[in-house]
């Protein structure tokens, strides 16, 4: 994960304009920040305009900066299919939210989680195929995302750190193999180091999940390196072609070095 590279990269030399990579229909504003900042997270690589393959759905004034959702959703499900992304909002002080890669199941692409914004920002997605990369992405108003008040005191925001919870939808679709969508909540403070204790008025020392892998039985659904601007209780609700395994599996790290791993039942008992 290239968090620390992405954060100094306000130090490089300018890259490419946006105007040259983005199409004009593309609702990005343009911004000098990711001018330098994109060489740390793109590379040099060309960046294609994504409008066509990819929608990124994200609230233009959100309600909430530190939970705000972010869909992304490949339009043509014809097209090559879409085997990685790299989340990126320009304005946070880490711009890489998260870098994950999705294995056959989850293609064409439809995934979904909550970010937080720290300030007026474009929240960007990069997409890779094996045709080449591409961006799309939208702009958000909202601030101070990254330094909100979690929901709870620090005690009880790591009493109950690593519970899961799953949701199923479409339950009722007779053909069990049919493509399914489902919801996986972590309990986890996800703290972005900028926040501060209420009580003490401190500081609370940066404590985020780094690695996530959800897979049904052995096959891998999607792999997810994260950082500071992944919300607090991460959630992750995805679309799914289901191969009949009765179980997800989810493999969690944290910067502590905590590890979860938790069975959870695709199918409730009958």
């Amino acid at each position: 994960m290239r968090q620390v590279l992405a954060g100094l990269s306000f130090l490089l030399a300018a890259g490419l304009a946006v105007a040259e990579e983005v199409g004009p229909d593309n609702p990005l504003i343009e911004g000098a920040t990711w001018q330098t900042i994109r060489d740390a997270i793109a590379g040099e690589a060309p960046l294609r305009d994504g409008a066509a393959l990819l929608t990124v759905t994200a609230p233009y004034r959100a309600n909430d900066a530190a939970t705000v959702p972010v869909t992304i959703e490949q339009k043509d499900a014809g097209a090559d299919p879409i085997r990685a992304i790299k989340l990126v909002i320009d304005e946070n002080p880490a711009p890489l939210a998260a870098e994950i890669r999705f294995g056959p199941a989850m293609m064409p692409l439809k995934f979904e989680t909550r970010v937080r914004v720290n300030q007026y920002s474009n929240v960007r997605v990069i997409a890779d195929t094996a045709g080449g990369s591409y961006m799309t992405g939208r702009f958000v108003k909202a601030s101070g995302g990254c330094s909100a008040p979690a929901t709870k005191d620090p005690s009880a925001a790591l009493a109950g750190m690593g519970e899961m919870r799953l949701k199923l939808f479409d339950t009722a679709l007779a053909d069990q193999s049919a493509r399914r969508e489902a919801q996986i909540m972590i309990r986890h403070p996800n703290y972005s180091g900028l926040q501060r204790d209420q009580i003490t008025q401190l500081f609370i020392g940066a404590h985020f999940i780094t690695e996530l892998e959800v897979r049904q039985g052995e096959n891998l659904l999607f792999a997810l390196e994260g950082g500071i601007s992944i919300s607090e209780n991460p959630v992750f609700r995805f679309s799914y072609l289901d191969d009949g395994s009765p179980d997800f599996v989810v493999h969690a790290v944290d910067t502590e070095g905590n590890v979860f791993d938790r069975t959870l039942p695709k199918r409730p008992p009958a």
